[in-house]
């Protein structure tokens, strides 16, 4: 709590405070330079904050048994690309202290959940970039760590390995894990992630459950073939005119159940109807509002 981390003069974090809670998938977010790098390296042991403290599982971060229980993936990583998937499996599990009966076990089991399953034989050179990203995968919950670090996890991978990782991640949180992830993608963020916190300039600017960060009212947005004063008298007794211009209106509204009594109405009202879309303000939305209005200060 309280992170603060100086390079110099150069001010990383200023009096951070974050809180992950137990089995969640936690979402991490913010532009370049924004100390989501420090913050990662401040809980892994790597770098000491200037001040303030950062714990796991009620210990400080230089217990090593508070860290024994994680995993981590980074965003650039290198392997000894001359070992095979197993071997490297292997080693890494030898590293976190499992028997020889539980890395026989465990090994094939990740692989499997990787969608590595009859390559952990090759050799990791011969691996694709996305495959190499796999076995991180791999690794990193190889010991079934209460807590797993993803930093960038679908940076590499084609549109089907990402969804393959996003069930990954919710099966982790099915068996009790907790996901700390720092992404770019705010849309795999939206679809995977319990809550986020979005940072900027070394602080949180915003956080809580996405269904909360995203609330908001909803919007519908309406295209018919005119737009005159008329429809806009019969839009703003459904909601609050947000947009209109070439024939398309943006309506904010209490609840979406509005679009089929205005439906009626614009059909009465004789107005084709073209197009009625509900929709909700997006993780991304509320990202660079957020960003836009901090750059301001």
């Amino acid at each position: 709590m309280g992170l603060r981390k100086e390079y110099g003069r150069k001010v990383a974090l200023h009096g951070l405070d974050l809180t992950v809670e137990p089995g969640e998938v936690f979402g991490f977010l913010g532009p370049n330079g924004a100390g989501k790098t420090t913050t990662v390296k401040i809980l892994l042991g790597l770098v000491a904050p200037t001040r303030g403290e950062a714990r796991l599982f009620g210990r400080p971060v230089g217990d090593a048994e508070a860290r024994r229980p994680v995993g981590y993936l980074p965003e650039n990583f290198r392997f000894h690309d001359w070992l095979t998937g197993v071997q490297l499996l292997d080693f890494h599990a030898r590293l976190a202290g499992l028997s020889r009966t539980q890395r026989e076990r465990r090994i094939p089991e990740v692989l499997n959940l990787v969608g590595l399953h009859g390559r952990g034989d090759d050799r990791i050179r011969a691996y694709s970039k996305g495959m190499t990203q796999r076995i991180g995968l791999a690794q990193a919950v190889i010991h079934e760590p209460d807590l797993v670090l993803l930093d960038e996890p679908t940076s590499a991978l084609d549109p089907v390995g990402r969804r393959e990782v996003r069930d990954l991640i919710r099966s982790l949180r099915a068996e009790g894990m907790t996901v700390f992830l720092n992404s770019h993608l705010l849309s795999e963020v939206e679809m995977v992630c319990d809550r986020v916190a979005i940072v900027d300039r070394g602080r949180v600017v915003r956080s809580g459950r996405l269904e909360e960060l995203l609330g908001g009212l909803p919007e519908l947005r309406i295209s018919v073939d005119r737009l005159d004063q008329p429809l806009l008298e019969i839009m703003a007794r459904h909601g609050r005119v947000l947009d209109a211009r070439d024939s398309s209106v943006v309506l904010g509204v209490d609840d979406v159940e509005v679009a089929a009594r205005l439906s009626e109405a614009l059909v009465r009202a004789g107005y084709c109807l073209y197009a009625m879309v509900p929709s909700h303000q997006s993780l991304e939305d509320v990202f660079v509002s957020l960003i836009e209005t901090t750059s301001d200060r």
